[in-house]
């Protein structure tokens, strides 16, 4: 069975990434999304001009971008979009050019040949560039993930943002962090409900332009914040 599948990319300033990141994607995407996140420089024009849907979140956060996104998805089949078939997969990724989008691919394969839930890319440190993670993300994912681990009995090993899950599974989980919380809150959603999961190792290079998160210290400490204050919420959660 062919499955639908549709990217969401939230995009904050990446008008010279995200051209490449598009012109990229494989061609068994049925859609490309690129929510614009309130970017003051041209990056809506360069993804409409590189073919893709581009919709506006004025509130910034990467959650905001991603659930404006799966707003927009909801809309298929109603008389908005009554020709459009809701997708059986979802693929986010970052608008950057710091994921190798060919990855999708092996990103979606789990899902479509083993009917696996979700999957993560895990930026493994052999397939990393040197320089494209720095410390307080490593630091980060290594304690959310072995936190993950003691109290969930969790194989995770990164919060990789390029990830692919099923539709109906990803509204299961009543999504809802606005910001940097995003990708921890599917993991550990995707836990309690006892998806079943799979991380899919991806190389991983240097991004283009400066990153809004751990480009700075109040970034890194806000999402380090944001990602232990999920987990803690969850793991005493009857």
């Amino acid at each position: 069975m062919n499955k639908k599948i549709t990217v969401i990319i939230p995009a904050f300033n990446e008008a010279q990434s995200i051209g490449k990141v598009i012109a990229e994607i494989p061609d068994i995407v049925s859609e490309i999304i690129v929510v614009d996140n309130n970017s003051t420089d041209n990056t809506p024009e360069e993804v409409k001009k590189a073919g893709a849907t581009v919709l506006s979140e004025k509130r910034k956060g990467y959650g905001y971008a991603c659930l404006k996104g799966m707003e927009y998805i909801s809309h298929f089949g109603t008389s908005a979009h009554h020709s459009a078939k809701r997708p059986d997969i979802i693929v986010f990724l970052d608008g950057d050019y710091s994921d190798y989008p060919a990855e999708l691919t092996n990103i979606v394969a789990p899902i479509i040949e083993n009917d696996i839930d979700f999957v993560v890319g895990a930026r493994v440190k052999e397939l990393r560039e040197a320089g494209s993670m720095t410390f307080p993300q490593i630091f980060g994912n290594a304690l959310a993930t072995s936190l993950m681990k003691l109290f969930f009995n969790s194989t995770f090993t990164d919060l990789g943002p390029f990830r692919a899950i099923k539709h109906d599974k990803l509204l299961a989980l009543n999504m809802e962090d606005k910001t940097y919380g995003w990708t921890v809150e599917m993991q550990l959603k995707a836990l309690r409900k006892k998806y079943t999961y799979k991380e899919i190792p991806v190389p991983y290079r240097n991004r283009i332009g400066v990153s809004k998160v751990s480009g700075t210290v109040k970034g890194a400490i806000f999402a380090g914040v944001k990602i232990l204050s999920w987990i803690f919420k969850y793991s005493f959660k009857k």
